[in-house]
């Protein structure tokens, strides 16, 4: 269930997202938009990214598909400056609590390790916000790391920390996006090996972050 969008504190999103530094080398985002590519609709054109940082990820995507028209969503102005025109066609700086876009205006909407940098009270109304500038029978792809990860559990280790603010297990996360109205839910295991064992092999445990798919149905006709 959507609510009110709270008001949040600049300073203290600005201050996580600053503290991570690491996104803008991650060794995982050429694997990790690969495989969001995969799963792309088959008419998918507009696409928002979400977290785009400086735009690694949305480079990705359109060497695999040049007449994408992606629209990158950062918090952080220097890095939506340092972003190529050549790649997005513009930028949108916001929170994904209160995205500054009019419904229903992508095909897809990609979101790479970006809702464990969310507080919890605001990971639904993010969810809420995917779901409203989602076109009818577009898709949200979004990854986040694995609590159940069997390596974190044998050495006693958590996602939490740093800027990582908030941990999704699979199940609640498929829960919660059910609740906000998304449907045909499918959970893969993301990481460098899951573009080839991923699927054949979807132990999520096995994996330091999963995939989530998800559909905003179409619109049904009326009988007449």
């Amino acid at each position: 269930m959507c609510t009110p969008v709270r008001e949040i504190t600049l300073k203290s999103y600005e201050e996580i997202n600053l503290a991570q530094e690491v996104s803008e080398n991650d060794p995982f985002t050429l694997e990790r938009y690969q495989q969001f590519f995969h799963y792309f609709p088959s008419n998918a054109q507009a696409v928002l990214d979400v977290g785009c940082n400086t735009g690694r990820g949305g480079k990705v995507l359109k060497e695999l598909q040049q007449d994408l028209e992606i629209v990158g969503l950062d918090c952080v102005e220097n890095r939506l400056a340092r972003i190529s025109r050549d790649v997005y066609c513009r930028t949108i700086c916001s929170y994904s609590t209160n995205i500054a876009s009019e419904d229903s205006a992508f095909d897809v909407v990609v979101a790479g390790e970006f809702v464990e940098h969310l507080f919890p009270q605001d990971v639904t109304q993010t969810l809420c916000e995917f779901y409203r500038i989602l076109r009818p029978g577009g898709r949200l792809l979004l990854t986040t790391p694995n609590p159940n990860y069997l390596l974190l559990l044998l050495t006693g280790r958590s996602v939490l920390g740093g800027a990582h603010v908030s941990q999704h297990y699979p199940k609640e996360l498929k829960k919660q996006l059910e609740e906000t109205g998304f449907s045909n839910l499918k959970i893969l295991g993301s990481g460098k090996v899951s573009r080839y064992l991923g699927e054949k092999f979807p132990l999520v445990f096995a994996y330091g972050s999963y995939l989530v798919i998800a559909d905003k149905l179409s619109l049904k006709r009326s009988s007449t």
